[in-house]
């Protein structure tokens, strides 16, 4: 079979922005140098944050995996989220992040850091209570207790909010690598 696409005009040393680039590369020096190894689930970033952390030449003795988690299924059988939480609160929600995050570490032992991310992207999908622009965030650390963070992201568009998402993750995934567990007594 024959490539006949036509990559004219396109950047081919990256498929992110350079500032992306360079926000995950200090992600995975820093969970390199902690000896950690990082994990996503991602729904409304549909494996943005995974796409960018590989996108790093030699990334793979860092990362360990990633779920791309879009429906309620696949949250469900990927990284272990209860029905009845999803029933309950819906797919964005501060317990379903939660529940992503802490599955992943569950579903990869190797994983020592895990970051979720659910949220609406737009342009549809959203409501009053959950309006386009809502996204919640969990992030899991072996020996921590998961964190959540939600951002109510401008609807400028649904790339934007994406793009948002996945430099907040990157951002959650930084704080957890820096972060030291307390040796229990």
């Amino acid at each position: 079979m024959t490539d006949t696409s036509d990559l004219s005009g396109i950047d081919r040393t990256s498929l992110f922005p350079p500032d992306l680039v360079a926000q995950a590369r200090r992600v995975l020096e820093a969970a390199r140098a902690a000896g950690l190894h990082v994990a996503t689930a991602e729904s409304c970033t549909g494996g943005l944050v995974s796409g960018v952390l590989t996108e790093i030449p030699g990334s793979s003795d860092v990362v360990a995996g990633g779920f791309v988690t879009y429906s309620n299924t696949a949250k469900e059988i990927s990284v272990g989220v209860p029905r009845d939480l999803l029933d309950l609160h819906g797919a964005v929600s501060e317990p379903v992040a939660l529940a992503m995050a802490e599955g992943v570490l569950q579903r990869l032992p190797e994983a020592d850091v895990a970051v979720a991310i659910t949220g609406v992207a737009g342009p549809g999908g959203g409501s009053a209570a959950k309006p386009v622009g809502l996204v919640h965030f969990a992030v899991a650390r072996r020996g921590l207790p998961a964190r959540h963070v939600a951002h109510r992201f401008a609807d400028e568009g649904r790339a934007a909010i994406r793009l948002r998402s996945v430099v907040a993750a990157l951002d959650l995934l930084e704080q957890a690598i820096a972060t030291q567990p307390t040796l229990q007594a």
